[in-house]
């Protein structure tokens, strides 16, 4: 069996390698067309009475006629084929320039090119609309702010456009082919979809929603995810509530607590004009002054939530940036502010509210040098050395900077750092002793409405905290009028 197939195989070799071409078989076919009327021809040149050199003459004209009448019908019949042959290979190259010749109708040659140019064409325009579409992918995903992220089969980063290089904080050169546990991406992968992930990947937490699909590149299954930042919007919905809440409270008991400061102010009047004992009277006006006071309290209190529901919306207008962080530092008289030398910014906000908002910072950060202060005090009393020179180490420094976008405001404190930063702008919630919450989520508040945020974090190698403010120098709201 062996021998035989072994014996077979260099036979059909041969045999491929004695087929005539297609050219040769023309030759010989038009050849074989003739043969008939050149041998009658011969036949009957040979039998005329002419000399041997005349017959012979007469022979080779003849053959030399039907020599060029066979090599143009080769021509006639080859060319055409090649040209074809050579517009399909440029085609499968892609090349849609070349076009078949003689291409026209009621001819079965110039019906195959007319085919073959009509495919040319085709081809040509859908790799032009293939093109413009891929172009146009390409800008919407270089444009698009959320952050997009594509990755193959082995987790390996394939696609990233801009928004997703700034969350990360790395240029696309190096976060392709790494993988999504290199980048740590893999929540993306396994968290479920339209869901909410936190990410901490710039100083402070964000909510973002996940969208997850599938797409495939070159038959390869591939996974798309988008990221949407709804941190914002969740905080807006959030501060609704809390408006809302805060509407119903601060109504009832403003309702509550006005009668009852006046009624406590009638009674103390009543007292002293009553004949009494001393002690007594002494007892009851110490009690409705309490009352008094701590309705008066608990007022105040409830107006500084307010502002949390009452802001309006700002008032734009050019501000001069380094008066105004001039202004605030000489607010604050408890401690010292350093205000850093910084550019000559004018940019777009409401003055009142930024000036309220870098108030609320710069005493939020000097609180908290306070209080480290206060802790080192005590600790130095507690030790067997006295410390020294407590105050010199007191700092809130402040500090801005610009682009052609943005204003970056920057406060830093060498106070006791943050205990719990995802509560520091909950309503509500703080761990200073005569602290109402207000002041953080009220400056963050402002910071959106001039289309900008707020972050606060723990300073990187050292005590204390560093709040940034990135405000747009024109908001969108100046931009649109």
């Amino acid at each position: 069996m062996a021998s035989s197939g072994s014996g077979s195989n260099p036979a059909s070799r041969r045999k491929k390698r004695v087929r005539l071409l297609y050219e040769h078989r023309i030759s010989l076919y038009s050849f074989l067309v003739a043969l008939p009327g050149l041998l009658v021809s011969v036949a009957l040149v040979w039998t005329q009475p002419w000399t041997l050199e005349s017959r012979l003459a007469l022979i080779a004209g003849e053959l030399f006629v039907w020599w060029l009448l066979a090599m143009a019908l080769q021509e006639q019949t080859t060319r055409p084929l090649q040209t074809l042959a050579n517009v399909i290979s440029a085609l499968r190259e892609e090349d849609y320039s070349f076009r078949a010749r003689n291409a026209a109708p009621d001819d079965a040659l110039g019906e195959v090119s007319l085919e073959v140019n009509s495919l040319a064409d085709m081809l040509s325009n859908e790799k032009i609309r293939s093109i413009e579409a891929t172009a146009l992918l390409q800008r919407v995903v270089e444009e698009i702010d959320a952050p997009l992220f594509a990755f193959d089969p082995a987790s390996v980063l394939r696609l990233v456009n801009p928004a997703g290089e700034h969350l990360l904080r790395q240029p696309r050169a190096r976060m392709l082919g790494r993988t999504a546990d290199e980048l740590d991406l893999q929540k993306f992968l396994q968290a479920d979809n339209e869901s909410l992930v936190e990410l901490n990947l710039q100083d402070s937490q964000a909510r973002w929603l996940l969208r997850r699909s599938s797409f495939r590149q070159n038959g390869v299954p591939h996974t798309l995810v988008v990221l949407s930042d709804v941190s914002r919007a969740l905080r807006e919905e959030e501060r609704r509530a809390w408006q809302r809440l805060i509407r119903v409270l601060g109504h009832e008991l403003s309702n509550s607590l006005a009668p009852i400061k006046s009624i406590a102010g009638s009674l103390n009047s009543r007292v002293a004009a009553t004949p009494m004992d001393s002690e007594v009277r002494t007892d009851l006006q110490r009690g409705l002054e309490i009352i008094e006071a701590r309705s008066a309290s608990l007022h105040r209190f409830l107006e500084a939530y307010r502002q949390l529901a009452q802001m309006p919306a700002p008032v734009l207008r050019e501000v001069s940036l380094p008066p105004l962080i001039s202004r605030v530092a000489s607010l604050e008289m408890r401690i010292k502010v350093c205000v850093l030398p910084g550019p000559d910014i004018v940019f777009t906000a409401d003055p009142d509210q930024l000036e309220q908002m870098l108030i609320n910072l710069v005493r939020n950060a000097a609180d908290a040098v306070l209080e480290a202060s206060t802790l080192a005090s005590r600790a130095e009393r507690s030790g067997s050395a006295p410390g020294s020179g407590c105050d010199a180490e007191q700092k809130v420094a402040v500090c801005w900077e610009a682009n052609d976008q943005d204003v970056t405001l920057m406060i830093e404190d060498d106070g006791p750092g943050l205990m719990n930063p995802s509560n520091v702008f909950t309503p509500f919630y703080t761990t200073k002793p005569h602290g109402s919450g207000v002041g953080l989520v009220l400056s963050r508040q402002i910071a959106e409405a001039h289309d900008g945020r707020l972050e606060i974090s723990n300073r990187a190698g050292g005590q204390g905290c560093l709040v940034r403010v990135v405000l747009p120098r024109t908001p969108a709201r100046a931009a649109g009028k």
